[in-house]
């Protein structure tokens, strides 16, 4: 075992990624200041809504994934959101890197159903180390396993993942259909010679409306 401490001191988006991409600034920590060569980190990326409150048209959005807010003492888990891996260059003492994890916005996906459900605040997230760290001692190189308790806590701001989904998708989402459904809304699309899908979804809202009015 290596004794390596691990803190998240921010997040920010990668302005250069094709898709979008976070960039968590991690702090490594050598506790005795001594020579690290290099180290193969794994992460676990989770969300912990219990970590925070939630307003009324929160609760309404969040009830595919929870249930009834009446029964949150129950359904209200941990989200896996990534599972990302890292080479940390070496090092003495402490240093920083950055840790590009991908972010999907596709709502089928519970952390992204989540993080689109909120409107402000902070997103809880608890970051999972393990991996493989390398010294040098008088034998030669030597590989040891990160603790199985390292973990960070950082609490995203939900001002961030918009920032982020704002620079790939400004001011739209991003739905998986069925390729069937999807034949079937163009049918709908070219029989009422609309010219956008959002009028095509639009005009089947409207039809709903009028149809349970």
């Amino acid at each position: 075992m290596t004794d390596l401490g691990f803190s998240c001191l921010d997040a920010r988006p990668d302005p250069f990624a094709a898709s979008p991409t976070l960039l968590f600034r991690l702090r490594l920590t050598e506790p005795d200041g001594g020579r690290v060569q290099a180290a193969v980190l794994r992460c676990q990326i989770r969300v912990e809504p219990r970590r925070r409150r939630h307003t009324p048209r929160e609760a309404e959005l969040l009830g595919d994934l929870f249930g009834d807010p009446s029964r949150w003492g129950t359904t209200l888990t941990a989200l896996q959101f990534a599972n990302v891996s890292a080479t940390v260059p070496g090092f003495t003492g402490e240093t920083e890197i950055d840790l590009p994890v991908p972010v999907t916005y596709d709502l089928e996906v519970a952390a992204a159903k989540y993080f689109a459900a909120l409107d402000d605040g902070e997103i809880p997230l608890i970051l999972l180390f393990s991996g493989t760290v390398f010294t040098r001692t008088p034998q030669g190189l030597s590989a040891g396993q990160v603790p199985w308790d390292r973990e960070a806590r950082h609490r995203l701001p939900v001002a961030v993942w918009r920032e982020l989904m704002d620079r790939h998708f400004p001011g739209q989402g991003w739905l998986r259909l069925d390729r069937e459904t999807l034949r079937e809304l163009g049918r709908f699309k070219s029989a009422r010679a609309l010219t956008t899908w959002d009028e095509t979804v639009r005009a089947l809202l409207a039809q709903t409306r009028e149809a349970a009015g």
